[in-house]
């Protein structure tokens, strides 16, 4: 029987890769090696293992190392974590090829290969740890002597990989959805490839790293794993190919049964409890749990996802997806969404091959039980209600809730609904999402208001669509003042269907002229905040300002993962970017720019609007005109306080919703009471300012 020598491993990375500086390292004397073996501790060669002083040698105990090792101060003392303590030094271990930092407690980890180990970080009872020259730790650009074929896609978006996508550490949803959003640009996608692969060349990207103060514990398999301080890694099966971003500040948790390959992980999130997920990428304070199953998807900050099935998704910040028996798949959703529970989102193909998608703007909330046919499209701030939809969707009215017509193909879409009738859950939104927005460093900024330049111009085509069909309806034209003014009138009158939002079949819209008269009072509300501001800022009798800033307004925004940009914008920026020296730092800084010119952007676009919604020029409208605005702005501002009350009184109201309770303090002790509303405190404050402030207002012009 031949026996084969056993090689001595040599270091996959160079040395100069490790963040140590190797002169000051030496070799250990005979005596101290002889102390070591007694300790029952094995080298291939003790002429590769160095340490750095000071260095207490009974720290290290029945371990064996081979290659280069560098082993940085060790002094007798214990980590604590979770209130466990975990001494000081290399107990019960295997290292190859490693540089461990000072003060560590390395203990029972069975193979650790090719990783610098930074300062006190605990490792504790893994099986493997290790790391392989080449790798890009779930990254998309490639390393040397990998080709093209070895790079990592996301195939986002759709599952035919057409808008797929190479990820990066600090992708954000903007990168993202331009890399799926423009797949017939070549010239585009190469510079963006060629910015990727610039990342690749990074010091920091060179070798396998356990940054300082990480913990690893009671772990099976990790390999190629580049991970940030302060990281917990906890009973996690299998690990591959995995960058974790993490820092004290943000800290991020891996914990039981969770198996991740080829992914990049954001700053602040939490993987756990049985998640499968491979070929991803999130962004800062996402959560993953409870089994979900998450594969070729992009998810974008602040968002949650559990118990589910997630497949082929560009996903923007704010997302919600709790519940068993729902799937999200092939389809891009831009943020501020709500799955429901057995939803099935994708389900149905209409090709021949599995090349479907579904694209949903901000603020979609698909019913219990829904199901929906590829390809789909939903307007911003869509609410769907339970139903078996089994033909393509195209719904462009927003804020409307759908529902499948009873007996018929058709679909019934209430457009504003979300207005009158669940007031309280739409402006507690936006409150909602600013507290939730746990970001330590807010690389991006996100839009969270539902009254923005994307929603408002939705409502502006709305009106013209429902006013065309009101038109040809009762055959005759109608002003939008007799709308306004007549709507509960006019709807008595006309049963109105459009085609085009739904494959062969009808849309059924109830309360049309409704739907107008809330866009209109909406879009009021919209532009009569920005015009109180400046009335404010520039003195009420100050038309000139008014005359000066808001000539004129970009009308067609593109939501970028959350932020609002002009599309003229976006144009130029990536003209910008074919043609000149870009890199991803600064397309991040274009993007801070324009963020930094939102604020301005959207007052000209709403005020801008407003004028157009009175049918008034900037260059002629009058003082009287002005006031007529605020008073009108000052009684929608009411209305919508009412309204919020009323969708949040029907929770304490009706004998089915108050029958479980024997008191009424019993019913207030569980739900609180109304009064105590945080959101509606704050709600309250906001729309008597407005009211206050704007008849104060009123009353000064002219004078």
């Amino acid at each position: 029987m031949q026996t084969n020598s056993v090689p001595n491993p040599t270091a996959s990375f160079p040395l100069n890769n490790f963040k140590i500086i190797p002169n000051t390292f030496r070799n250990m004397t005979k005596a101290e090696i002889s102390i070591l073996i007694q300790n029952q501790n094995h080298a291939a060669d003790w002429e590769t293992v160095f340490i750095r002083e000071p260095f207490d040698l009974n720290c290290i105990r029945n371990s064996t190392f081979w290659g280069t090792v560098y082993l940085d101060s060790l002094e007798p003392g214990f980590l604590e974590y979770d209130q466990i303590p975990h001494p000081v030094g290399i107990y019960d271990s295997t290292l190859i090829s490693c540089a461990i930092g000072r003060g560590v407690s390395v203990r029972s980890v069975n193979l650790l290969v090719n990783y610098q180990i930074e300062d006190g970080c605990i490792l504790f009872n893994i099986d493997e740890l290790s790391a392989s020259a080449g790798t890009g730790f779930g990254n998309g650009y490639l390393r040397p002597g990998q080709k093209k074929s070895d790079r990592l896609w996301i195939e986002a978006a759709n599952e035919n990989g057409g808008r797929r996508i190479l990820p990066f550490a600090g992708m954000l949803p903007a990168d993202a959805f331009l890399w799926s959003k423009y797949p017939h640009d070549k010239p585009l996608l190469k510079k963006f490839t060629a910015m990727t692969d610039l990342l690749g060349q990074e010091e920091k990207y060179a070798c396998a790293r356990v940054a300082k103060n990480s913990v690893i514990r009671n772990s099976t398999g990790i390999k190629n794993m580049l991970c940030g301080e302060n990281t917990t890694i906890e009973s996690a099966l299998n690990l591959k190919n995995i960058t974790i971003q993490s820092t004290a500040e943000e800290p991020t948790f891996i914990g039981a049964g969770v198996n991740l390959k080829n992914g990049v992980i954001g700053y602040g999130n939490t993987i756990d409890s049985n998640v499968i997920a491979e070929n991803f990428l999130t962004g800062r304070n996402v959560k993953l749990q409870y089994g979900v199953r998450f594969i070729n998807t992009i998810l974008g900050p602040n968002s949650t996802i559990s118990c589910c099935e997630v497949l082929s998704n560009l996903i923007f910040p704010f997302h919600e997806q709790h519940h068993n028996n729902s799937f999200l798949i092939a389809s891009t959703v831009m943020g501020q969404s709500n799955i429901a529970a057995g939803a099935t989102i994708g389900s149905n193909h209409n090709s021949r091959a599995a090349d479907g998608e579904i694209l949903a703007e901000r603020g979609f909330w698909p019913g219990l039980n829904s199901t929906f046919k590829h390809n789909s499209k939903f307007a911003a701030f869509t609410l769907i209600a339970k139903g078996n939809y089994n033909a393509e969707l195209n719904i462009s009215l927003p804020f409307s809730l759908i529902s499948p017509a009873q007996n018929s193909a058709n679909v019934q879409v209430f457009p504003g609904f979300w207005f009158k009738y669940n007031m309280y859950a739409l402006a507690r939104n936006t409150w909602k999402f600013k507290k939730r927005d746990k970001r330590k460093i807010k690389q991006q900024f996100i839009e969270t208001d539902y009254l923005a330049p994307d929603t408002v111009e939705e409502m502006v085509s709305g009106i013209s669509i429902l006013k065309t069909g009101l038109e040809e309806a009762l055959q005759r034209p109608l002003d939008l003042e007799e709308i306004i003014r007549d709507y509960v009138k006019i709807d008595k009158q006309v049963h109105l269907t459009l085609d085009g939002m739904i494959n062969k079949g009808k849309a059924e819209i109830i309360k049309p002229a409704q739907g107008i008269y809330l866009y209109r009072m909406m879009i009021l509300l919209y532009g009569g905040r920005e015009l109180l501001r400046l009335l404010q800022t520039e003195g009420p009798n100050n038309i000139k300002a008014l005359q000066n800033t808001y000539r004129e307004a970009p009308r067609d925004w593109m939501n970028l993962g959350g932020m609002l940009v002009a599309e003229n914008d976006v144009r130029q920026l990536l003209e910008a970017v074919k043609t000149s020296d870009y890199s991803w730092e600064k397309m991040h800084q274009a993007y801070a720019k324009l963020a930094n010119g939102y604020a301005e952007a959207k007052a000209r676009h709403s005020v801008f609007t407003l004028l157009n919604l009175f049918g008034l020029s900037a260059d002629v409208f009058t003082a009287e005109q002005i006031k007529t605005i605020l008073d009108e702005f000052a009684t929608v501002a009411d209305q919508l306080l009412h309204w919020a009350y009323e969708s949040r009184k029907k929770d304490y109201a009706g004998d089915f919703r108050i029958m479980t309770y024997t008191t009424k303090e019993e019913m207030n002790a569980v739900l609180g009471t109304i009064e105590e509303n945080e959101f509606l405190i704050e709600y309250e404050k906001e729309m008597n300012a407005y009211q206050k402030q704007a008849k104060e207002i009123a009353l000064t012009l002219g004078a």
